[in-house]
């Protein structure tokens, strides 16, 4: 059983999954305390505070870090954590809890997930980097990203739906976009759909768009979906959730170590979140992650 030495960090978004971060922060931390954990329980007024505190919590020595929310936590999480000795730890409570599906870490009891916190199994992981910016999952630059930008702006409805609508509303009016890529020095030019750089193999809930990516090999999955009907960009889509895509003739898939994405007027999302305006090199950062899972 852990020591009573042992201090960690419980950092939560209270709203995360219409509600469910609060909610599982308050049957977590009993059961992270009991188990002998000394544990600052905290939460930020905003995404920027909440990264003050973790990064405040990494500097004080803190054991782990543990997030309780969605993706959008893990990010923030792992700004704070990359290249540290300190160890992140994950509650899900989101509504995609992508990074928690990678480590089959319970996605609805979040007694069992605070278990995991508690078993302090290990396991290092590579991350993506762009400048001082990490992600952890699938950096969308495409079609995929236009839709975030559109569903952030809707007030009507939560959820999923509203990322349903927001696809409708950009497929009316969305055309390939040219890009300039640069994959380890080689130069491509090509009109797509989208391009979506993989640390891991998927992103929104489990669309494994970047099939086949993995977390421990030191490089980065390109995945280019070149200039398709609408239609047929329709009848593709639930093909992500099983990753059968990648037979579909105008998918690419490159394996490296760095990449600069280059397209007019699109702005990046990396882990659900704003990530960055285009163009963005990315380099995968071997083992930068130490993950309780």
């Amino acid at each position: 059983m852990p020591g009573d030495s042992r201090e960690i960090a419980l950092l939560t978004n209270p709203t995360a999954g219409k509600g469910r971060g609060a909610k599982s922060r308050d049957v977590a931390l009993p059961r992270l305390r009991e188990a002998g954990f000394v544990v600052r329980n905290l939460e930020g007024r905003d995404a920027d505070e909440a990264l003050d505190l973790a990064r405040q919590c990494v500097a004080d020595g803190v054991e782990s870090l543990v997030v309780c929310g969605g993706d959008g936590m893990v990010h923030i999480g792992a700004q704070a954590v990359a290249t540290t000795p300190t160890h992140l730890g994950i509650i899900p409570a989101g509504t995609g809890n992508d990074v928690a599906r990678y480590f089959d870490i319970p996605r609805k009891d979040p007694l069992a997930a605070a278990d995991r916190v508690i078993a302090s199994n290990t396991k290092r992981i590579d991350l993506a980097r762009s400048g001082s910016k990490y992600f952890v999952t699938v950096l969308a630059a495409g079609f995929d990203a236009v839709v975030n930008e559109r569903a952030n702006r809707m007030t009507w409805p939560r959820g999923q739906m509203r990322y349903n609508l927001a696809t409708l509303a950009e497929l009316r009016t969305f055309k390939p976009l040219p890009y300039t890529l640069e994959l380890d020095g080689r130069i491509l030019r090509l009109d797509a759909m989208l391009v979506a750089v993989g640390n891991g193999a998927s992103f929104g809930g489990g669309l494994r768009i970047t099939e086949g990516a993995s977390l421990e090999d030191g490089l980065l999955d390109v995945v280019i979906i070149k200039p398709i009907s609408k239609p047929d960009l329709v009848r593709t889509y639930p093909k992500l959730f099983k990753g059968t895509h990648v037979t579909h003739p105008q998918y690419e898939h490159h394996l490296v170590k760095s990449v600069t994405v280059a397209a007019p007027g699109i702005v990046s999302y990396a882990d659900g979140e704003r990530f960055g305006a285009l163009p963005l090199t990315i380099e995968a950062a071997p083992g930068a992650l130490s993950v309780l899972a």
